[in-house]
C-alpha cells in the first residue's frame, strides 16, 4: 500500500510537472503569436510612415502647410468648418478649404501612426522580459513619435520655419526607420528565437549613413527655403560650374522666428547656394555608395540588397535631374520625395544584412519548465 501510495504521488506529481509544461509551453506559443502580430505591425508601421510623409510632402507642394492656422484644429475644429466659421475664428487669414483639407488629412495620417505606436507599445508590455526582444526600441519610437508631433505643432504655430519643417522631415524619415528596424528585429525573434549575431561595421558604411542624413537635410532645407528651382540646368548651374553664391545667408540657422516663411524668405544668391549644396551632396553621396556597392559585390548574400541600392540611388539622380530640367511639377516632386524613402529603405536594409547574421542557438535539453518559455 505504500509503495503504491508513494508510485500514485509520484504519478501525481510527474502529471502537474507536466501540465505545468504544458501550460508554460502554450504560454510560449501565445507568445510567439503576439511575436507574429508586432511584426507585422511594425512593417505596415514602416509602409504607413512612408506615406504620411508622402502626404506632408504633397502638403508642402500644394502650399497647404498652413492651410489651418492652427493646431492640433483646424478653424478651433476637429475637421474644416465652413467659410463663416473659418472667418470668425481667424479674420486675418485667407480660408481655402481644400488646402486646409490636404492639411488636416495629413494630421489625421500621422495621428493614426501615433495610436499604432502606442498599440505597439501596450501590445509589446507582457513580452518585454523575453530574450533579445527590443523593448527599448519600441519605447524609443513612443519618446520619437511624441518628438514628431512637437514638431508638427510648431511647423503651424511658428509659420513654416524652415528649420522646424527640415526638422520634421528628419523626425518622419527617422520613425519610418525605426518601424523597419523594428521588424528586422522582430523577424529574428519571432522565428524560432534565433540569435543574432553582430558583425563590425566598417568607417565607410558610418560615412555613408552620415553623409545620407546629410543629404536628407539638405533635400528639407532647399525644400522649406523654396530653393528647389533656384537652380536651372544640369549639370551646371544657372549655365556656371560654380554659381554666384552666398553660404552666410543660405546657412543661416538662426533666422528670426515671426515671418511668415511661406513661399521662402531668402533672397536668390542664398538660395542657389542652398540649391548647389544639395547638389554637392547628391554628388558626394553617389561616390560613397557606388564605392561600397562595388567593393563589396562579391558577398553573395547582400548583393541582391546592394543592387536595390544601387537602382534606388540611380533612380533618385534621375528624378532630381528631371525636376530641375522640367521646373519642379508637383507630381515629379512628390516622386523625388518617394525616391529618397526608397534610398532610405535600401541603405538601412543592406546595412542591417551587413551587420546582422541570424543563426540558430544550439540545442540544449529542457531541463526546467520554465525552459519552455524560451525554446
Amino acid at each position: 500500500m505504500k509503495a503504491n501510495g508513494g508510485s500514485a504521488h509520484v504519478s501525481r506529481h510527474h502529471m502537474g510537472r507536466s501540465h505545468h509544461i504544458r501550460l508554460v509551453s502554450s504560454y510560449s506559443k501565445a507568445s510567439l503569436s503576439r511575436l507574429t502580430l508586432l511584426r507585422m505591425m511594425s512593417l505596415c508601421g514602416a509602409l504607413f510612415a512612408a506615406i504620411v510623409i508622402l502626404a506632408g510632402a504633397w502638403t508642402r507642394l500644394l502650399d497647404a502647410g498652413l492651410g489651418c492656422p492652427d493646431w492640433p484644429g483646424c478653424y478651433g475644429a476637429l475637421v474644416v468648418p465652413g467659410q463663416d466659421v473659418a472667418n470668425l475664428h481667424s479674420p486675418d487669414v485667407a480660408f481655402e478649404a481644400s488646402k486646409a483639407w490636404m492639411e488636416m488629412i495629413h494630421r489625421y495620417l500621422a495621428m493614426t501612426l501615433g495610436i499604432l505606436v502606442v498599440a505597439l507599445v501596450l501590445l509589446s508590455w507582457r513580452l518585454r522580459h523575453l530574450r533579445d526582444f527590443p523593448w527599448r526600441l519600441i519605447v524609443g519610437m513612443l519618446l520619437l513619435m511624441m518628438v514628431q508631433g512637437a514638431f508638427g505643432a510648431f511647423t503651424v504655430t511658428l509659420k513654416l520655419w524652415p528649420q522646424v519643417v527640415t526638422l520634421h522631415l528628419l523626425g518622419g524619415l527617422a520613425v519610418m526607420t525605426a518601424f523597419l528596424w523594428l521588424y528586422l528585429r522582430l523577424r529574428g525573434v519571432s522565428r524560432g528565437q534565433r540569435r543574432l549575431v553582430r558583425r563590425p561595421v566598417g568607417v565607410l558604411w558610418k560615412l555613408a549613413g552620415a553623409v545620407l542624413v546629410l543629404q536628407l537635410a539638405l533635400g528639407g532645407w532647399t525644400s522649406s527655403n523654396y530653393a528647389g528651382i533656384a537652380c536651372y540646368g544640369v549639370p551646371t548651374c544657372n549655365a556656371q560650374w560654380w554659381p554666384e553664391t552666398d553660404w552666410g545667408e543660405g546657412f543661416h540657422l538662426t533666422q528670426n522666428v515671426g515671418p511668415n516663411y511661406l513661399y521662402g524668405q531668402l533672397h536668390a544668391e542664398a538660395r542657389t547656394t542652398i540649391h548647389f549644396a544639395h547638389r554637392l551632396g547628391a554628388a558626394a553621396l553617389a561616390v560613397l555608395l557606388m564605392v561600397l556597392i562595388v567593393r563589396h559585390w562579391r558577398e553573395s548574400e547582400i548583393r541582391p540588397w546592394l543592387a536595390s541600392l544601387g537602382a534606388a540611388l540611380v533612380l533618385q539622380a534621375g528624378l532630381g535631374a528631371a525636376n530641375v530640367v522640367l521646373w519642379l511639377p508637383p507630381g515629379l516632386a512628390l516622386m523625388h520625395t518617394a525616391g529618397a524613402i526608397l534610398l532610405v529603405f535600401s541603405f538601412v536594409l543592406v546595412c542591417w544584412k551587413r551587420r546582422y547574421t541570424e543563426v540558430a542557438p544550439p540545442r540544449k535539453p529542457l531541463t526546467r519548465p520554465e525552459d519552455w518559455l524560451y525554446a
